[in-house]
């Protein structure tokens, strides 16, 4: 594991705790910024993508479970249409703060202890299943991005259905 993946998964505990703690809009930059991010940090933090076996697995895998851990950190927010001025809004507390904290601390304590407390365990596995070092890297970037992304499009989705609302109640 290398730097890349301390600075993507705490840049992204920064970014998600600063933009959703508390009570905040969900505008069109809100949710257009991390889809911008995730542009930019794949393709600079992937390198070497893996193209099969189990290393293309654990990408993959990696990816599937930061979506679902998206989704879930999105179930802690809760949608408001604020009809006084015209925006939704998502309020996160402590729940969604300790599911990111705590979701984002296990995956950089296994790539420290992947390094310095059980190097000979994860090596072993990935030579005797032909996992690269990049593919684990990748699995694991992948994931922190998943998971924003995912979280992501559950609040696109929340404030389409609460537009959609909004419209539907000045027709009747």
């Amino acid at each position: 594991m290398d730097a890349s993946v301390w600075i993507v998964n705490l840049t992204v505990l920064a970014a998600v705790l600063l933009s959703d703690l508390g009570y905040r809009e969900v505008s069109f930059l809100r949710l257009a910024r991390p889809v911008v991010v995730a542009a930019v940090v794949v393709p600079l933090f992937v390198k070497h993508p893996q193209s099969g076996g189990t290393g293309l697995a654990a990408e993959v895998a990696g990816a599937a479970a930061g979506t679902l851990l998206g989704l879930a950190a999105a179930a802690l927010m809760r949608f408001e249409d604020d009809r006084a001025t015209g925006t939704v809004c998502s309020r996160a507390g402590a729940g969604y703060a300790a599911l990111w904290t705590t979701v984002i601390g296990l995956r950089l304590a296994f790539a420290y202890g992947a390094q310095h407390w059980f190097p000979a365990q994860v090596g072993g596995w990935m030579l005797r299943h032909r996992v690269t070092v990049d593919g684990l890297t990748d699995a694991l970037l992948l994931m922190a991005v998943a998971m924003l992304l995912g979280r992501t499009g559950a609040m696109a989705v929340h404030r389409q259905r609460l537009i959609r609302e909004r419209i539907g109640a000045w027709e009747l």
